[in-house]
Formats: C-alpha cells, structure tokens, sequence
C-alpha cells in the first residue's frame, strides 16, 4: 500500500511538472541570430512578469503565516498573566468578610 500510494503522489508530482513546463515548438528550431530583437524583448518582459508573480506570492504566503503565528499567539495567554491573575483571585477571596 506504500509503495502505491508512493508512485501515486510522484506520478502527481511529475504531472505537475510537465503541466507547467512550456510547450515546445511545432517547427524547427530557428537558428538564434534569427531570433528577432522584438522576440527577445517579448521574452524578457514574460520572465520579469514570472519573477515578479513569484515574489508576491513568496510575499503573501509569509505574511499570512506571519498572521497565522500571531493569532495563534494572541489566543494563548502569556503564562504569566496566568499567575497574576491566581494571585488576584486568591487576594480577593482573602479579603472577603468570611460569614460565621
């Protein structure tokens, strides 16, 4: 069952792979002095594009992380604050009047 579920998630994994890899040409590779500057041009914007889609999803994933770690760290009360606020309680029901 291992071994299924093994070659299972690789074939995913290299699925997804190949689905994003671009396609190739249908015609033959032109030679690369014949490339036109405006192809070149193209390409570079294309590139900049990816690189720029990658940061900002580099930037988003850490900043929901960061709130993620912040929330859970607002949710838990500092231990300390704990005991400050045992003490409080048990100074209190120290001072109340006890009934006879």
């Amino acid at each position: 069952m291992n071994k299924l579920l093994a070659t299972l998630i690789a074939g995913f994994f290299a699925a997804g792979a190949f689905a994003q890899a671009p396609a190739a040409p249908a015609t033959a590779a032109a030679p690369a002095a014949a490339v036109a500057p405006a192809a070149k041009a193209d390409m570079k914007d294309a590139k900049a594009q990816a690189k720029a889609q990658e940061k900002a999803l580099k930037a988003e994933k850490k900043a929901q992380a960061k709130a993620e770690s912040k929330a859970t760290s607002e949710a838990k009360p500092a231990p300390a604050a704990d005991k400050m606020a045992d003490k409080a309680a048990a100074k209190v029901d120290t001072k109340l009047p006890q009934g006879k």
